[in-house]
This record gives structure tokens, sequence and C-alpha cells, in this order.
């Protein structure tokens, strides 16, 4: 018996009538401890949180400044019962605001509701009861939520996701630091080639990672207070003495966000189009080196700790260890990138003065950088259940003798150079020997005692093996010390 899109039993229970509510998305859900942080930065809660913030600190700014002819000044305890709604604000105070947004259908406009109520409550020898039609004066609801937004977007990725990101690449360069003299055979389009070393590599993945922090680290978050479309012309009717560019520039500041002087009656959104880009562009850097490590560890060179993956791996082959951390990562990526792309692309559009794409598409933030979070924790604890192997990057090496043709081509040039005769053709030689042939240690070192090079020359090529043709890999790995100095 078939019910509700023909393939739930006609006795099963809907689900969507249980309480407590049954996440819907894997965040909220499964994987709820991970992402948790940020609840307290973006969800609708925290957004309605920020409102207030701005709200209260708006009204304390226009009155601390003398900005409003015939408003009273706010004692210390005022400012202080002002900002303590903002401290108090939890699941009463939520519920609440609610239920105000159900009969205002409009959630700012609740919110200077719900502020006026708690001014009503102030003390009796207080001026707050007094001074409730300063809530909001001259706010149209873009000036409220461009600077909550700012303000929650620049908590979640200052205080949580960055933590999160550093610690990751500080993770992936100590690894790097950790294996700088191990040789690997190095793959170019798949194929055997020059020999580099694990930390080197590594190490090119924590500078490219480290770069895109120092980007998202720097990042601007602006704002903006200027009225219905900009003009701020309901401020200058109303109190024509004021500087009112000048108020707003310093509440923003006050704020710690960045002034923007020029707007529609919004605030253009271009500084989350450029923060939501560079953490989009970490994110696949990042994917970059989980399909790496997946393949090192498909290769043998890194093995998984099982108790530190805490993995059954498959349900049926009791042998394997699934790489899942990394494919996991993978995916929240790529969701993470699929829902930041789209952010960008959004934001910086907007019809003529206003429209509220814009109100719909930030309500998706909270999920574009979930997974991202979700993905760097994978990422983290799967780098710490691993252990690398040097036996099969040790096999690969020795078997990969062809790999040293580039070596012995570049010197026979260079010896050439410095006067050598009989080093004519170097390239098509090596290509003769190496190329779709395997070469072992005993082929390779009868050839180049074969081209009659100087014998210092010679003495450097025959001692040379795959495990030492690394250059200055090892070295390398220093400069994310001095690339973290400069």
């Amino acid at each position: 018996m078939l019910t509700r899109g023909g393939t739930i039993g006609a006795m099963a229970q809907d689900l969507s009538s249980l309480r407590p509510h049954i996440a819907l998305t894997p965040l909220d859900g499964r994987y709820r401890s991970v992402v948790a942080p940020l609840v307290d930065s973006l969800s609708e809660a925290a957004l309605n949180r920020a409102r207030i913030t701005v709200e209260i600190e708006w009204l304390i700014h226009l009155t601390d400044h003398d900005v409003l002819p015939g408003a009273p000044t706010f004692t210390d305890d005022d400012k202080a019962y002002l900002r303590q709604i903002v401290a108090d604000f939890g699941a009463e105070e939520i519920a609440e605001l609610a239920a105000i947004e159900a009969e205002t259908r409009h959630d700012v406009k609740a919110v200077e509701y719900f502020i006026k109520r708690r001014l009503a409550a102030a003390p009796s020898d207080s001026v707050l009861p007094r001074v409730g039609e300063i809530v909001h004066i001259f706010c149209t609801s873009e000036d409220i939520n461009n600077l909550s937004y700012a303000l929650i977007i620049k908590d979640a990725v200052k205080r949580t996701w960055l933590a999160a990101a550093q610690g990751l690449v500080d993770d992936i360069a100590e690894l790097a630091r950790a294996t700088r003299d191990v040789p690997m055979l190095a793959r170019t389009h798949g194929q055997p080639a020059t020999p580099v070393t694990l930390g080197k590599e590594l190490a090119v993945t924590a500078y490219r990672l480290t770069r895109q922090l120092r980007r998202i680290a720097a990042a601007e978050y602006l704002g903006k207070i200027n009225g219905a479309t900009g003009t701020y012309g309901a401020h200058a009717i109303s109190v024509p003495e004021a500087d009112w560019p000048a108020i707003a520039r310093s509440f923003v500041e006050h704020l710690g966000l960045t002034f923007t002087p020029l707007t529609t009656q919004i605030e253009a959104h271009d500084w989350q189009a450029e923060l939501f880009s560079d953490i989009a562009r970490f994110n696949r850097i990042a994917h970059n080196f989980a399909t790496d490590v997946w393949t090192y560890i498909s290769l043998g060179y890194f093995r998984q700790n099982l108790a530190a993956q805490g993995s059954t791996g498959s349900s049926t082959m009791p042998h394997k260890v699934n790489p899942i951390r990394f494919e996991n990562a993978e995916a929240n990526l790529e969701i993470s990138c699929a829902l930041l792309d789209t952010l960008a692309a959004t934001l910086v559009t907007s019809r003529l003065q206003r429209d509220l794409t814009d109100s719909t598409t930030q309500r998706n933030v909270a999920p574009a950088i979930g997974h991202s979070l979700l993905a760097i924790d994978n990422m983290t604890r799967g780098l710490a259940g691993l252990d690398v192997d040097r036996v099969p990057m040790e096999a690969d090496l020795d078997g990969a003798w062809e790999v040293l043709g580039e070596a012995v081509q570049q010197a026979m040039r260079a010896a050439s150079i410095a006067g050598a005769t009989g080093m004519e053709d170097p390239y098509e030689r090596l290509k003769e020997l190496t190329r779709g042939r395997k070469v072992d240690a005993s082929a390779m070192r009868e050839f180049i005692a074969s081209l009659n090079m100087p014998a210092d020359v010679e003495a450097r090529l025959a001692a040379l093996t795959p495990a030492t043709y690394t250059g200055y890999a090892s070295r390398l790995v220093d400069e994310l010390d001095a690339d973290t100095r400069g």
C-alpha cells in the first residue's frame, strides 16, 4: 500500500509534524556539531540580534552627538539598559520577536516594535520610556539590514571560519616541514616526472591557501545609513543643520565597518561578492588538495591511521579504510562554491534603486560558509589520521630511473656550452634511451658512462638517483616561514 508519492507505507508518520522539529538540511542535522558555532553569527536569530544592536546603537549615537534638537541625553545607566537588551536576547525574546513579526509581516518593523516595548518597560525615572519615536528614525529597512549583515558576516568569518581555515593551513604546513626531506616521484599529466619531496608539494598548498587567507583577513565590510534612496532626503528636510553624511560615516565606523558614501536604497554588496569569491577560491585550492591527498592514499604514500580515523571503511570489505574525510570535503567544497558563486553573482545587481532579490539571497550565506567550514573540519580530521609510508614511495622512485633523463640532458647542454665536445643532440639521445621504456639504474649509468662527459660532471650524474634528484625541494619548504615573516 502506497501513499505520499507512492513510496511510503500508509501507516508512516508525517515527520514534518514531529516536535522538536526535525532538521531538513544536513548542516542542522547530521553535521550540527561541526557548524554550530555559525549559529551564533549567521542564523536568523543572530541576524535579528544584530538588527537590535544597530537600532540601539543608532539611538545612542544620535543622542550622544546632540543631533536631534530637544532629544534627551542618556545617562550611563540608560545606555547600559539599552545594551542589555542585546545581551539578554535569548529563547524567550526570539519567540516574542517572532510573534510580533507574525503580526507586522515585516522583520525590521518587528525589531522596532520589540525595542519600543523595552523602552516602555524602562524604569520610570529614566528618559527611555519617552524616546520611542527616536527608534528607527530616518532609517529605511535596508539601513538596518545592510549594517546587520555586515556585522554577522564579519563575525562569522573572523571568529569562526578564519580560525578553522588557518588551523587547517597550519596543519598542512606542519606536515610539510616534517616531510621536507621525503623524496617522492612527481607525476605531471599522471606520468612519472622529475622527483620532488612530499614536503615541498604540501608547502605549495600551504602557500597558496595562506595567500587567500590574507586576502580574506583583510576584507572590508562596508555599510551605509542614508535613507530611502541614499540621499539623506528625510534627514536634511527634518534637521537641516546637521551634517548627515558625517554623522552616518561616524556611526558606520563606530560599528567597526567601512563607510560607503554613495548608494541607492541598498548598499551595493560588492564587498560581499569580493569576500565570497575569495572564500570560494580558498575552497577550490583546498578541493585540489583533497583530491591530491586522495590520490596519494590510493598510491600508498599515505596510510590511514585506523584509530585516528575512527572509520569502519567498507560495509562489506573489512580490509578497506575509505578516505571518506577527503571525499566528504570535496563534496562540501563543491556545494559551498556553488552557493558562494551564486551569492557573488547575484548580490552585485539590483533593479534601479532597489529590489528584494538580495534579501532572499543573503539568507543563504549561512549554508555557503557552513559547507566550507564542514569541509575544513573533514580535511583537518583526515590529515590527523594520516601516516607517511616511505616504502611505496621509494619503490616508485627506484622503478623510474628514466626521470634522470632530464638531468643528463641538461648537464650535457651545460657541458657543451662550457666547451666539452661530443655533447650534440642531448634531447634526441635521451629520448631514444628513455621514451616509452623503463630504464633501470644499470642502463642509466651505462649510458652516462658512454657520453665521455667531463669527469666531474660524469661523477655527479653517476652518483645521482631518482631519490636524490630533488633539487632545492627541501630548502624551498623554508619559504613558508619566510612568507610568514614577510
